[in-house]
């Protein structure tokens, strides 16, 4: 019985929640600065865990913390108030 216990508490101990992560297409990025600025501005949120920022692609990937999450407005927001067009139907 013993070992069944210590096996389950391993088992589920060892299992990790994805995080909601959400793609954003951002028109308007050019050089590194623009990468740099939007990776800043979304580190600054506290939903927001990761930020991935592909220039080639021209999208921003946003992983947030636990049980957080951004609206689409306030994502719009940041980016707007910042000169860049956003699509909320960004392909990975």
């Amino acid at each position: 019985m013993k070992a069944f216990l210590l096996a389950a508490l391993i088992l589920t101990s060892s299992v990790s929640f994805a995080a909601e992560s959400e793609t954003v297409n951002v028109k308007g990025m050019v050089c590194s600065f623009c990468a740099q600025g939007i990776t800043k501005k979304f580190k600054e949120q506290p939903e927001v865990a990761e930020v991935e920022v592909s220039l080639e692609k021209k999208f921003v990937k946003l992983t947030y913390a636990e049980g957080k999450k951004l609206s689409h407005e306030k994502i719009e927001s940041l980016l707007k108030e910042s000169g860049y067009e956003v699509s909320f139907n960004a392909q990975k």
